[in-house]
């Protein structure tokens, strides 16, 4: 199939967090199944939660991407972008899901607790993971609509 590079790497990514989403889901239910309230870890079920959304947000980026009127390195660096902040979101909260130390990571870098990120780290990721998301989505949402209306 003659795909540019840009949607399969959107597409990868959406099996990437697809699966994610389900092996995650199945520590959920183990750590449900073993709580005497029945429930998972705050970031557990964050990660199981985002990652399905993850997976169909990469969706739309493909499809954005496969229409858009701008140029593949332009649509490859826009998926990149996202998809490389998603990934480190759902890795985060996977490793705050391991650790179960808090059920707020920033609270818990606001008060300095042991094993938090620095609140300068906090924002820096932040503040990237805005442009880069955003942004990203807004030039393939632009090239797409580009190509369906003009």
């Amino acid at each position: 199939m003659d795909l540019s590079l840009s949607v399969k790497i959107a597409l990868t990514s959406a099996f990437v967090f697809f699966m994610l989403a389900l092996i995650t889901g199945v520590w959920k239910y183990r750590l449900m199944t073993q709580s005497e309230k029945g429930q998972s870890r705050y970031y557990v079920d964050i990660a199981h939660r985002s990652s399905f959304l993850y997976a169909y947000a990469a969706l739309l980026l493909a499809v954005f991407s496969y229409l858009s009127q701008f140029s593949e390195w332009l649509n490859t660096l826009s998926v990149l972008g996202s998809v490389f902040f998603y990934l480190a979101a759902v890795l985060g909260y996977v490793y705050q899901g391991i650790i179960n130390k808090t059920s707020n990571q920033i609270r818990s870098s606001i008060r300095k607790e042991p094993s938090s990120t620095p609140m300068w780290l906090t924002h820096l990721f932040t503040y990237s993971l805005i442009v880069a998301e955003i942004g990203g989505a807004l030039i393939l949402g632009l090239g797409a609509m580009l190509a369906i209306w003009v």
